[in-house]
Parts: C-alpha cells; sequence; structure tokens
C-alpha cells in the first residue's frame, strides 16, 4: 500500500465513517439479541396437511375432483407440496347455473417463504387471459366463531387471442391467512410477514376459488352478485374447517 493511499484511509471523515458504521453494525446485533428479534424462521405444520381435508364437511358441495400436480416443473414453481387442488359441485345451485361449479386452489408455504410469489392476478394473464379489473371486497361469513369480516380479491378477466370463443369474462376471488391474520391482498401478506420479529416461526396460505356453471353452449359464469352469494356460502363451511383443523393456531404456538 503506496504512502498516499495509506494517508487517504487515516483521514479524520473515513476514519469517522468507519467508526460510525461499526457502532451500527454492533448496536443492530445487540438489539436483536436483546429483543429476541428472530431473523431466520423455522417450518410450522399444518394441523393436518391438506390432502386430508375432509370434503364431506362442505356439503351441500361435493368434491367431483382432486387434482394432482404431477409436472415437477411446475410443482417447484409453485413452491410447495402442500396444496389442494378440487372441482366442487354445488348440489343445490341450479344443474346449468352459473355457480354449480367451482375450481377452489389452496396453498400453504412455511419457514422462509418467499415473500407471496404467486397471485391469479399474474398466473392468469400468463395462461392467455387478459386481466379486465380488480377491487377488494368483504363478507360477512356465518358459521365462522366469531364472525369474520373477510376481505378478499374479486379479480376479472377475460380471454385474448384464439381462446377468446366468446365475449365472456370470468372473475377469480383469492385471499391469504398469514401468521393467523387474514389479508385480503397479497400486499397485506406481505406487511403481516415483514412485521413477524419476534416469533420463530411464519407461514401464509393463499385460497383462491373460481365459480362457473355448463350449458348446452358451453362454460358460463356468474355475476358479481351471483359471486358474492356463492362465495359467502362456499366460505361459510370452508373456513371454520380451516381454522379448526388445518392452520397452525398461531397464538398456541407462540405462547409456549
Amino acid at each position: 500500500m503506496t504512502s498516499s493511499m495509506l494517508k487517504s484511509y487515516l483521514k479524520p471523515s473515513f476514519v469517522v465513517c468507519t467508526a460510525v458504521l461499526l457502532t451500527a453494525a454492533i448496536a443492530k446485533e445487540t438489539v436483536i439479541r436483546v429483543l429476541g428479534v428472530q431473523m431466520t424462521k423455522e417450518r410450522i405444520e399444518l394441523q393436518r396437511p391438506l390432502d386430508e381435508f375432509k370434503g364431506d364437511v362442505l356439503s351441500p358441495y361435493a368434491v367431483k375432483e382432486k387434482a394432482q400436480i404431477q409436472n415437477r416443473d411446475v410443482l417447484e414453481s409453485l413452491g410447495t407440496e402442500e396444496y389442494l387442488q378440487w372441482i366442487l359441485e354445488d348440489t343445490e345451485a341450479v344443474p346449468a347455473g352459473p355457480t354449480r361449479y367451482c375450481s377452489l386452489f389452496i396453498t400453504y408455504y412455511t419457514g422462509n417463504p418467499d415473500m407471496v410469489p404467486h397471485v391469479p392476478d399474474e398466473c392468469y394473464v400468463g395462461g392467455g387471459n387478459e386481466r379486465k379489473s380488480g377491487q377488494t371486497v368483504t363478507l360477512e361469513i356465518p358459521g365462522t366463531d366469531p364472525m369474520r369480516k373477510i376481505g378478499f380479491q374479486y379479480v376479472m378477466f377475460g380471454r385474448i387471442g384464439d381462446m377468446a370463443m366468446t365475449d365472456e369474462n370470468f372473475s377469480v376471488q383469492y385471499f391469504f391467512h398469514a401468521n393467523g391474520k387474514y389479508c385480503a391482498d397479497r400486499t397485506g401478506a406481505r406487511l403481516v410477514l415483514g412485521s413477524n420479529w419476534l416469533s420463530k416461526y411464519s407461514y401464509f396460505c393463499k385460497v383462491e376459488w373460481k365459480f362457473y356453471g355448463i350449458d348446452s353452449f358451453g362454460w358460463i359464469y356468474p355475476n358479481q352478485e351471483q359471486t358474492l352469494q356463492a362465495s359467502q356460502k362456499l366460505l361459510a363451511k370452508l373456513l371454520p374447517e380451516l381454522e379448526s383443523h388445518h392452520w397452525p393456531n398461531w397464538e398456541a404456538i407462540n405462547a409456549k
């Protein structure tokens, strides 16, 4: 090292800056240790795996199909092997009505997961659809104790290109359950995950669903009012089961 370089490192401004950075680094480690901040999260398993979900509790919805992702690349892109992908049939709905069937897709992530990478807004567009609009809606869900008000995304899509056989648009709904809290969108889930300083655990779950029907002309889709009514009916059956028998008991786990 030349004498000129050595002199530049010994300048008061450089020495002061170095001292400040070193002090800040030491202080950060001390604060983290004293406050008990957990930077690395451990896995927290579901009470019961999603593939053990008891479909009969969803009555009058009947499970018509349980899909399995066979493509390993697709599964790796999904980022989890803990998922549920079902087709449900509402046996009380009009046979050719627009809410007779429901595509239900639930995914679960834990430990140090990527910060909520997958949302229908992007995945459906990647599948050849056009995002028309999106909004947050809130519903009161009967059957939950206490009564839940759940906010979720209501996103409208339309077919494009060769897939645009009709002008019919369709909607996809979804929300997140992250570290014991309901989140209406990805931003909310990220805020919950990012503010989880003191727990050594972390998780989030995405619940996504789409209603449709089949008549003599093909697939048909509900309007917003029909979708919200059907969503309230579905979630009244689905959420109590997820809360009681699948999602981690966040308060109990962190009280240990």
